[in-house]
């Protein structure tokens, strides 16, 4: 079993900060990709960034510039670091990653979701 474990979403004014965290725990080998979506009320979930396991990292157009992508190997954790917040921000934001992990000692490749962590901006 693998469990993503999100935190430090909350309610920001515009202009603000956030920093979100995301911490793969189980019986994990090795983590490829790592990434951030979101889904704001109405509309779909999109690719918000994503950083490979060698630190390649690739963002959305609408928060180059702005978030930050990084992750600790040690420790299986993503961070998204959120600067100079829209309200267009606004959105439940999924941690993401791609799990190689032992099953009936076969090593697979499970994707993995996390719950969900709340992000509003106010204007």
């Amino acid at each position: 079993q693998v469990q993503l474990v999100e935190s430090g979403g909350g309610l920001v004014q515009a202009g603000g900060s956030l920093r979100l965290s995301c911490a793969a725990s189980g019986t994990i080998f090795s983590i490829n990709a790592m990434a951030w979506y979101r889904q704001a009320p109405g509309k779909q979930r999109e690719l918000v960034a994503i950083i490979t396991s060698g630190g390649s990292t690739n963002y959305a157009d609408s928060v180059k510039g702005r978030f930050t992508i990084s992750r600790d190997n040690a420790k299986n954790t993503v961070y998204l670091q959120m600067n100079s917040l829209k309200p267009e921000d606004t959105a439940v934001y999924y941690c993401n990653a791609h799990c190689n992990v032992w099953h009936q000692a076969v090593l697979r490749l499970l994707e993995v979701w996390g719950q969900g962590t709340l992000v509003t901006v106010s204007s």
